[in-house]
Formats: C-alpha cells, structure tokens, sequence
C-alpha cells in the first residue's frame, strides 16, 4: 500500500478520534454540576462547602437522614401517579388535536390552533394565582386532578406543535387509501395516523415526563398537605435561613434525578430518533 493511500485511509480514523475526544471533553464540563450535586450529597457536615470538586471521605448518612425523615414511598407514588396521569392526557388530547387539524382539516381547528400557540408565551408564574383561586373553588387543592388537569393543560400545545408538523409531513396518500379501504376517522387515526408519528409520540411523551416530573412552583402552592406532597417540593425542608442542611438538600435532588437519568437511559435512542425525525423530509 502506498503512503498516499495509507494517508487517505487513516485520515477518517483521525478525524474521528479528534471528535470523540472533543465530546468527551465537554461532557467532562457538561457534567461537573451533576458530579458536585452527588459528591455534596455523600459528604459529612464539615465537609459540605469544601471547594473541592470530590472529597474523602464519603458517607451515606445524609441519604439515610432523608429516608428516615421523609415517607419517600408514598411521595415518590404521588410524583409517579400525577406524571403518568399527565403524559396520557397530554399525549392523547395533544394527538386528537393534531389529526382533526392535519389530516380531517375540521371546521375552526386552525383558529383554534393559533389560539392555543399563543398560550405558550404566557409564563406560568402569572398564571399561579388565578389557577389557585380556580382549584380552591372547584375543591382541588391537595388533590391529584388539582396538579393533572393544570399540568395537561400547560403541556397539550408544545406537543400539539409537535405532533401536528409530524402529521403535516406524513405521506397524505395513505390517509386517502384508508379511507378508499373503509377506515372511518378513528380507525385511520388509530391504525394509520398513529404508526406514522411514533417517533414524536415518544419524544412528546418523554419532554413532557420530565417537565412534569420537574415541576415545583405549581406544585408547591396547590399541595400544602406533607402527604400528597411530589418530590420536587422536599428539598425545602433542607434550605433555609435558619436551618439548612446541605448534605440533605444534595442528596434529595440526587433522588429526584435518579429516575429522570434511568429513563433517558433506556430511551435516549428513541428520544433522539423523535428529535431529529422531522428534521429531513422524504
């Protein structure tokens, strides 16, 4: 092999060593929070505002303080229950929408959809007071709907946006050899419509998985009860001006995350394949 050819053959090998290592370094950045969350979490007292990125020695006490201080059983069950709970009213009503607006075209979704878009310029903290006023008067505080129905709401438009390009760049020549085979507007949007969007239904049911996971200002006015509390409203317990804990506080949102980081986990192909789908058309 001549060296013009061993040059050319090893140059893409280069190239992609030089990149590899380029990601590596700014994950290496990227995840200086997240290791810093978890080394405070497994530090003693004294240790807790060392400057140092890791210290020694750890301990597992500050987990053992939150486990023994907090029913994290049952709260996790209340985060648990209030997410799924809103992913499938998300995901369903979300993708509905987007088919009676992209594919059935009906009479006022498009008004209707420019509508919904402008609510996601509204900020949620403006919304806060009148939602509270609203759940107190229906006898929703403290309850499960009291945060579900908000959450769905606050979720349906992003995931319309989604799911409604989705549907606009389908191939429409199989909507109409669904209807020439006898498909009424269910069974095409069921068999058909579905199928075609998959990878934004995953990406949508992700996104809105941890934004509701991760929610706390919501959470916090409507749930005052210590047991329907979620697990974002724990770590308060551990701040404060006159009593904090640190340790505590680190190891709590070390918690909350560990779920979210296990489900990226299982699911980052699918997440990404639903991110960059629509990206390339045909």
């Amino acid at each position: 092999m001549t060296i013009p050819a061993l040059l050319k053959r090893t140059r893409p090998t280069f190239h992609s060593f030089v990149v590899h290592a380029v990601l590596f370094i700014v994950l290496g950045f990227w995840m200086v929070p997240q290791i810093y969350m978890v080394s405070v979490g497994l530090r003693t007292p004294a240790q807790a505002f060392a400057p140092q990125l890791v210290t020694w020695p750890m301990t597992f006490q500050n987990f053992a303080t939150v486990i023994r201080n907090n029913p994290l059983g049952g709260i996790f069950l209340n985060s648990l229950i209030i997410t799924v709970a809103t992913v499938a009213l998300v995901v369903a009503i979300s993708s509905l929408f987007a088919f009676a607006c992209a594919i059935l075209k009906l009479k006022g979704t498009s008004f209707l959809y420019a509508t919904l878009l402008t609510t996601l310029m509204v900020p949620l903290a403006s919304l806060v007071l009148p939602l509270a006023i609203l759940l107190k008067n229906f006898g929703w505080v403290n309850t499960y709907i009291g945060l579900i129905l908000p959450y769905a709401a606050l979720g349906v438009p992003f995931a319309m946006v989604i799911l409604k390009a989705f549907m606009d760049d389908a191939p429409k020549e199989l909507f109409e050899a669904a209807r020439v085979d006898g498909c009424n507007a269910w069974q095409t949007y069921w068999h058909v419509a579905l199928p075609l969007v998959r990878p934004a239904l995953v990406f949508v049911t992700i996104w809105q998985f941890i934004v509701t996971w991760n929610e706390f200002f919501l959470a916090l006015i409507v749930l005052t009860k210590s047991e329907m509390k979620t697990l974002t409203i724990v770590p308060m317990q551990y701040s404060g001006l006159y009593m904090a804990n640190p340790g505590a506080l680190f190891a709590v949102l070390t918690i909350i995350a560990i779920p979210l980081i296990l489900l990226y986990v299982l699911v980052q192909r699918a997440f990404v394949r639903g991110l960059l789908a629509g990206a390339v058309k045909g």
